[in-house]
Formats: C-alpha cells, sequence, structure tokens
C-alpha cells in the first residue's frame, strides 16, 4: 500500500545521520500513529543540527515542523 511504501522510504531516510534532510510530503499515506512518528524523527533530526527542507501540503503537520515557511505559490503566479 501507498502507507507501508511511505514508511520503508522515511526509514531510508532517517536510518543514518546526514547533515540535510530533503522531504517531498513526509507524512502524505500515513494514518494519524505513524504521522506521530515521523514527525518526532523529524523533531530528532533537527536537535541534531539537521537542515531540512520539506515540501509539506497538510497545514497541521507543515506548523508542526518548520522553523521558517516559504510559500511558493507566489512565485508561480509572478512567472
Amino acid at each position: 500500500s501507498g502507507g507501508e511504501q511511505q514508511r520503508v522510504n522515511i526509514a531510508r531516510g532517517f536510518i543514518s545521520h546526514t547533515p540535510i534532510l530533503l522531504l517531498d510530503e513526509p507524512t502524505a499515506s500515513l494514518d494519524a500513529k505513524n504521522r506521530a512518528v515521523v514527525v518526532e524523527l523529524i523533531a530528532e533530526s533537527k536537535a541534531q543540527g539537521a537542515a531540512i527542507i520539506a515540501i509539506v501540503h497538510d497545514d497541521e503537520i507543515r506548523e508542526i515542523i518548520a522553523d521558517r515557511i516559504v510559500d511558493v505559490t507566489s512565485f508561480a503566479a509572478a512567472a
């Protein structure tokens, strides 16, 4: 299922400690329990000094994990 594949992708990304993480919808297709696990993994990575760039459409998750938000929709309108 999509959720199972997403969990595998997340595990691959967080299995080693990297200085930069690029995340594309890290909580998509996950149930509430697994979303909470991913949010915690992101928080732990941030606490260890990782720079994280994420595309997140879920407003609630974005507000929880983001230190800064860049709304790129304004860039698309200018193009």
